[in-house]
C-alpha cells in the first residue's frame, strides 16, 4: 500500500463518553470514557488494523467511524464531508458507501429472513440493482463469498458459524461500498475457518477496491492481514506503525507486551510469554498521567503525572510514551 495514496477517512480528537445513570431521578452520575481524543487517517485502498485488549475502545471506534454511534466530540471527515453532526437523514447518503461486518455472525442476521431476503433488502433500499436484475445480482454475491446457490433460500440457523460470517460479508458488499469496518470478524470462528474467512476478505478487498478498518485483539492476524496497525489502550492510541516490520519497529511497552503474549510458533523456543501485571485502570475515572503507567515495566515518575502525546518518530510511526527516545 503506497503511503502517498489520498486519505479516504480523517479523524481528529475523537471523544466518546457513555453516560451512566442512577438514583431516584435517573440522573447522570458518571461517564464511561470509551474514546479519549483518538486521531487517525485511513488511506484509500489500505487496511488499517486496530488492536488492543478487551474494553480498550476498538469496537466503539469502529462504530463511530461509520456513525452507528454519535461521538461526544471530535471530527470525522469522509472524503470532503464532515460526518459528525449530520442528521439521520443526511447520513443516509453516506450509508451506501460505508458498511460494517459484525463480530457475531448469528446475532447480526435476522433469523426470520432467508439469505435472499436479507441481501435483497439491502440492495433494494440503496437502489444498487433494478428489480429485474435483482435475482442474478444476489446469486452473484452468494457466489463471490463462496456459498452454493441453494444457500439463498435458507435461514441463518441452517448454516455453520463460518458460513454465517460469509453471509454477513455478502450483506456488507450488497450495496457496493468503498469502506468497510470489520469488527473482529473471525474471533468467534474456529482457527481453520478463520484462515478461510481472512483469505476471502483479502480477495474481495482486491477485487472490489475496498478500504478496510480491521478490528482485532490478535496481533498475529493483524500482522498477516493489515498494512498499518493502531494500538489502543483504555480509549487512546499509544502507537501507530506499519505491519511490515512490526516486531522490529514496535517501541511502546504495551505493544511489546502484546507481541510477547503471542504464542510462539517454534516448539523448541522456550521463551516465557509476556504477562502484564496489575489491572487496567477504570474507564469511569482516568488516571492523571499515562493510563499504562501502573502496568508498565519502564515507567518513570513523569509517567504517573503527565499524559504523553502521540508523537511522530519516523514516517508512518507514532508513539505515545515518555520512556521512548
Amino acid at each position: 500500500m503506497s503511503s502517498t495514496a489520498p486519505a479516504l477517512l480523517e479523524v481528529q480528537d475523537l471523544v466518546m463518553h457513555f453516560p451512566v445513570r442512577g438514583g431516584v431521578f435517573n440522573r447522570v452520575i458518571s461517564r464511561v470514557h470509551a474514546l479519549n481524543g483518538v486521531s487517525l487517517s485511513v488511506r484509500k485502498g489500505e487496511t488499517l488494523g486496530v488492536v488492543g485488549e478487551s474494553g480498550c475502545g476498538k469496537s466503539t471506534l469502529g462504530k463511530c467511524l461509520i456513525r452507528l454511534l454519535s461521538p461526544t466530540s471530535g471530527s470525522i471527515r469522509y472524503g470532503d464531508e464532515e460526518l459528525v453532526g449530520l442528521s439521520h437523514g443526511d447520513l443516509m447518503a453516506h450509508r451506501k458507501r460505508m458498511q460494517m461486518i459484525f463480530q457475531d455472525p448469528y446475532s447480526s442476521l435476522n433469523p426470520r429472513m432467508t439469505v435472499r431476503e436479507a441481501l435483497r433488502e439491502v440492495a433494494a433500499f440503496h437502489s444498487v440493482e433494478t428489480p429485474n436484475g435483482m435475482g442474478a445480482y444476489i446469486e452473484n454475491l452468494i457466489s463471490k463469498v463462496g456459498l452454493r446457490p441453494e444457500a439463498a433460500d435458507k435461514f441463518p440457523h441452517e448454516f455453520s458459524g463460518g458460513q454465517r460470517q460469509r453471509i454477513g460479508i455478502a450483506r456488507a458488499l450488497a450495496c457496493n461500498p468503498e469502506f468497510i469496518v470489520a469488527d473482529e470478524p473471525v474471533s468467534a470462528l474456529d482457527v481453520s475457518i478463520q484462515a478461510q474467512v481472512l483469505n476471502l476478505l483479502m480477495d474481495l478487498k482486491d477485487e472490489f477496491g475496498l478500504t478496510l478498518v480491521f478490528v482485532s485483539h490478535d496481533l498475529k492476524v493483524i500482522e498477516h492481514f493489515c498494512d498499518r496497525v493502531l494500538v489502543m489502550y483504555l480509549g487512546s492510541v499509544v502507537e501507530e506503525l506499519d505491519c511490515e516490520n512490526l516486531h522490529a519497529d514496535a517501541q511502546h511497552p504495551y505493544t511489546k507486551a502484546l507481541l510477547g503474549a503471542n504464542p510462539i510458533n517454534d516448539p523448541d523456543d522456550r521463551r516465557p510469554l509476556t504477562v502484564l501485571q496489575g489491572d487496567v485502570p477504570s474507564p469511569f475515572e482516568l488516571p492523571t498521567g499515562c493510563a499504562f503507567a501502573g502496568r508498565c515495566p519502564v515507567a518513570e515518575d513523569r509517567c504517573h503525572q503527565d499524559r504523553p502525546r502521540l508523537e511522530r518518530k519516523t514516517c508512518g510511526h507514532q508513539v505515545s510514551c515518555w520512556a521512548v527516545d
